[in-house]
């Protein structure tokens, strides 16, 4: 169903749009929700013309998805931008590779944004991630057990898995969703609703509709402003971590843990190298049992190798610890 939508100057709080450059060509992820829409119309009310269009369709939602295109291509065209139409079978792809739906349709709209790298020579990926989707990434961070307060960053490198290096920007990730809403329904802008976004299925939309609600409920506070808040805050503690491990030079030439430069900083810092050591070799599921257990190797009594998720070692060898995939 299509919606009229938005009210106050926006672009004046968004401070990539006065940074980024404007000659550069930029790919834009453009679903036809309001979100992706006050995007596009944000980057060419601020000047930008170099913009390449792309939508995924996923296949999941029979005729509305057809739609969906359909809209995105017709805004393109109005617009005067390039439009790049995929479409990929996210329900095949879960069978296949036994991921759930939100895994397969993230991976497979990565595939997409590769393809569209590769054919307009342009790493360069603008995502509409605003707030509330930052808070509903924090919170389910946390109930998995991730470490802090873990969200999404604005500026993000990201190698798929077809071996193309991608750099995401999210330039609304700090402006909420009734926001974007407000500003495109002043103008008299359309975008296209996902009805799926209102039903319990998908682990998101219970964030969204059902425990974030609840949180502010009992909490007599904007949870969802809380939690963005407070992965801003530890975006600042991790630009200082990387700093302290910096100056500590825990690192050899070959890229290996320094076991003498490791064993003198402080039990924190040096859970932070072990943990980025691991994440820089794309060892999966981190939790803070493989971290304590990665730990031990710091004492030589203990045994020299540590197992990792999927079948690798982490092992201490002549005064440095190496990944072993």
């Amino acid at each position: 169903m299509l919606n009229q939508l938005g009210a106050v100057p926006l672009a004046a709080d968004i401070p990539w749009l006065a940074c980024a450059s404007r000659q550069k060509r930029w790919l834009v992820g453009v679903s036809g929700g309001a979100d992706s829409v006050a995007l596009l119309h944000l980057l060419v009310a601020a000047g930008f013309r170099n913009l390449v269009v792309c939508h995924l369709d996923h296949g999941l939602r029979g005729r509305a998805s057809t739609e969906d295109a359909k809209f995105v291509r017709r805004l393109a065209e109005k617009l005067g931008l390039a439009c790049e139409v995929g479409r990929a079978d996210v329900k095949a792809r879960m069978a296949r590779c036994g991921e759930s739906m939100e895994t397969a349709a993230r991976n497979a709209r990565h595939d997409f944004f590769a393809d569209c790298a590769r054919k307009h020579r342009c790493r360069r990926v603008l995502l509409a991630h605003h707030s509330d989707d930052q808070a509903e990434t924090v919170l389910w961070n946390l109930l998995r057990g991730s470490h802090g307060l873990k969200g999404m960053r604005q500026e993000q490198s990201l190698l798929t898995a077809a071996g193309v290096a991608l750099e995401l920007s999210r330039p609304l990730l700090h402006v909420r969703r009734s926001e974007l809403v407000a500003w495109l329904t002043s103008r008299g802008y359309r975008w296209r609703e996902d009805a799926s976004n209102a039903q319990p299925v998908a682990l998101r939309n219970r964030l969204r509709n059902e425990a974030l609600p609840l949180l502010a409920e009992i909490s007599q506070r904007d949870a969802a402003q809380s939690l963005a808040r407070g992965a801003a805050d530890a975006e600042d503690l991790a630009e200082l971590e990387a700093w302290a491990l910096e100056q500590a030079q825990v690192l050899d030439p070959q890229g290996r843990l320094h076991l003498p430069a490791l064993r003198i900083l402080p039990v924190a810092l040096q859970r932070m190298a072990l943990r980025r050591f691991l994440l820089d070799h794309r060892v999966p599921s981190l939790d803070r049992a493989l971290i304590e257990r990665a730990l031990s190797l710091l004492d030589v009594k203990n045994p020299a190798s540590v197992n990792l998720p999927g079948g690798g070692k982490l092992r201490r060898q002549a005064g440095r610890l190496r990944v072993d995939l």
